[in-house]
């Protein structure tokens, strides 16, 4: 495509896509510019006028409900079917099913709800949880101080706070943060 372009002169509707379309592979704006054989300011007078490149859409992960399934659960449950009843309609186990009408609202359960609080979910980069709950990582931080391990900690949390989820944490999220935190200091910036 292009190549033999006079300077100055405009982008085809064909050379403007094959832009976009390298851009978005990863290609760096000279070696999209040099394929098409126009200049790198061409490409960023493009992407301004165009509003940048789209990102890549995500393909769902198979394993994940789709919104169409979710409408199916919500009719299901409408019609006062079982749960197994309705995760064999789907060729889905029933413990997924149940699993995601249990976390959405039981029987009130509504489809475009649960896509949404999946979708809130499923959002990168989370942020860690000894950041934002103050009274866990000053127990992380004071058992840290006795030298315990991440392990120690994690362990003995589940025990000392059995019914106060607020108050778990992986072994893994601490090691995280020992990494991350320069001053040794869970969660503080």
């Amino acid at each position: 495509m292009g190549g033999g372009r006079e300077p100055g002169g405009s982008l085809t509707a064909a050379e403007r896509a094959d832009l976009l379309a390298r851009i978005r592979d990863g290609q760096t704006f000279e070696g999209a510019a040099a394929a098409v054989g126009c200049s790198s300011k061409s490409v960023q007078r493009l992407l301004v006028r165009t509003g940048g490149v789209k990102p890549r859409i995500k393909p769902r992960a198979r394993l994940r409900l789709s919104l169409g399934e979710r409408e199916e659960i919500s009719r299901g449950l409408m019609a006062a079917e079982s749960l197994r009843m309705i995760a064999a309609r789907l060729g889905r186990s029933a413990s997924t099913v149940s699993r995601d009408v249990a976390a959405n609202g039981g029987r009130r359960y509504r489809a475009w709800w649960a896509e949404e609080r999946a979708r809130r979910q499923a959002q990168r980069p989370k942020s860690a949880k000894l950041v934002h709950c103050r009274r866990l990582r000053q127990e992380v931080e004071r058992r840290l101080a006795q030298r315990w391990s991440p392990q120690q900690i994690a362990a003995r949390l589940a025990v000392d706070y059995p019914d106060d989820s607020e108050m778990r944490v992986s072994h893994e999220t601490i090691y995280q943060s020992l990494f991350v935190q320069a001053a040794g200091r869970c969660g503080r910036s």
